[in-house]
């Protein structure tokens, strides 16, 4: 944002000292606070409390729920899970939060495509990373950051081993993009088609006691 804010001033400076036609200037120095504050919404942390329970699955992010189904996940589990995947357009908060607290077992980046997020093989084709935690009670949880046609940069924190907070800040996706969650096969989901989540805050699914 620093950067940002630097160069919009730069701008200003220049356009002050070679245009001499006053709504032109005006016009300009509008566009580029316009622009600045987009961008400080766009990169917004609010604070979330999570109540923390290791029998919920928590919405990794903001966003719309666009899909709800059984498939066959090809590279961590190597087998049929129910994934539930989150829209989320450049309006919403794009920071990515741990659905459950536990262990990581597994961090991995991937380049690619930057296919639209809703693509139907955006989930295999695009830049993404693939995080799975684990605790005693819902066993293994995966959850895959995926880029979107706007997005350039995929932030991942989670560390292999590392021990982490549910609700916890994981990383961060610039620009529109979608975060798949997949669970075991018969996990009660909480969520419907349309439906808009919270991130770090709604429940999503339960596993089972």
């Amino acid at each position: 944002m620093t950067i940002t804010a630097i160069i919009l001033i730069a701008i200003n400076m220049i356009t002050y000292s070679l245009i001499n036609v006053y709504w032109i200037k005006f016009v300009i120095l509008v566009v580029s606070i316009i622009f600045f504050f987009l961008i400080l919404q766009f990169f917004r942390n609010p604070k979330r409390t999570t109540n923390q329970n290791n029998k919920h699955i928590i919405a990794p992010v903001d966003g719309k729920v666009v899909a709800i189904e059984e498939v066959y996940e090809k590279e961590y589990f190597k087998d049929n899970r129910l994934q539930i995947s989150i829209f989320m357009s450049p309006i919403n908060v794009h920071v990515t939060r741990h659905p459950i607290g536990g262990k990581v077992t597994y961090s991995k980046y991937h380049p690619g495509k930057f296919l639209v997020a809703w693509h139907p093989k955006s989930s295999e084709e695009n830049e993404r990373t693939t995080v799975v935690v684990k605790n005693d009670v819902a066993g293994e949880v995966l959850y895959r950051q995926i880029a979107g046609a706007m997005a350039k940069r995929i932030v991942n924190y989670a560390e292999v081993d590392a021990e982490v907070i549910q609700g916890s800040d994981s990383g961060f996706i610039k620009f529109g993009s979608r975060v798949d969650v997949f669970v075991p096969v018969g996990t009660k989901v909480n969520v419907e088609i349309n439906q808009k989540v919270k991130g770090g805050v709604s429940v999503i699914a339960d596993v089972a006691s």
